[in-house]
């Protein structure tokens, strides 16, 4: 057997494994981040040749956003550059996890994506934590009415470098958390209450770099879940991991769940 053989033959073991975690698993909670993604296009930020190797992090805060004109504008130059708001479709990944909630499998996925994917996919809205907010909504921080991002852009590209709310004037923000800026509380604190009291919590495509988000796989370790990762490179909890996979997001969970329909559950 070639070490390309073995390296095959290993991950098939690993694949099974997970397909054998979520038959049993009572409830599983899934966590995305910028990996999952990747495979639909979306540019991961910290990557090389990502948006944060064009520009500075440090002059993308909310603070500068809410304080300064130029700073907003230079803020919607950089976001039309992410394309997080343009119209990507999900893929293999995002509608394996949407099979797992239609057989019954999935309590919920938490995500640090904004990219709104999961729900496209056909994961309920009311199960999708959105730890980051989503950049298919632009809120405006005056009244607090929000607007399609898409038509808040088409303003932007027909001169409006700052556009402001048509309601009471006041800023208009990408509904994303952006840095200084904190988590919406509630979604926060529902998240870290699944996270503690599933038994099954399966990472995809997060570094798990970034807090508080990164704590909640700590918080269902720390509760006694089992906890899967599935990501190229290495995390901080690998060590603490059942599986860890480093493979594709969408071919790997389009395999899990082919072997978990073979269990006919």
């Amino acid at each position: 057997m070639t070490e390309g053989d073995e390296a095959e033959s290993e991950q098939n073991i690993q694949i099974d494994t997970i397909a054998e975690m979520v038959c049993r698993s009572k409830k599983l909670v899934v966590f995305t981040g910028a990996g999952i993604s990747t495979e639909s296009g979306i540019p991961d930020f910290r990557s090389p040749g990502g948006v944060w190797t064009k520009y500075d992090p440090e002059e993308f805060t909310y603070q500068r956003y809410i304080a300064s004109t130029e700073s907003r504008r230079k803020h919607w130059l950089m976001l039309r550059h992410g394309n997080l708001h343009r119209s990507v479709a999900p893929n293999a990944a995002h509608y394996a996890i949407a099979e797992l909630d239609r057989i019954g499998k999935l309590d919920c996925v938490i995500t640090q994506n904004v990219d709104n994917l999961h729900q496209k996919a056909g994961v309920p809205a009311g199960k999708v934590f959105e730890l980051h907010g989503n950049m298919q909504r632009v809120k405006c921080l005056g009244c607090g009415r929000y607007y399609p991002f898409a038509e808040i852009d088409a303003r932007v590209d027909d001169g409006e470098p700052d556009p402001a709310c048509i309601h009471c004037a006041g800023i208009l923000k990408p509904d994303a958390v952006f840095f200084g800026e904190a988590l919406p509380a509630e979604v926060l604190e529902e998240a870290s209450r699944r996270s503690s009291e599933c038994d099954l919590f399966i990472v995809i495509g997060s570094s798990l770099v970034v807090y508080p988000a990164a704590y909640m796989p700590v918080y269902a370790d720390k509760a006694g879940a089992e906890l899967v990762i599935i990501n190229f490179s290495e995390t901080p909890l690998d060590h603490r991991a059942k599986v860890v996979l480093h493979a594709s997001a969408g071919a790997t969970m389009k395999e899990v769940v082919a072997r978990l329909m073979k269990k006919k559950i």
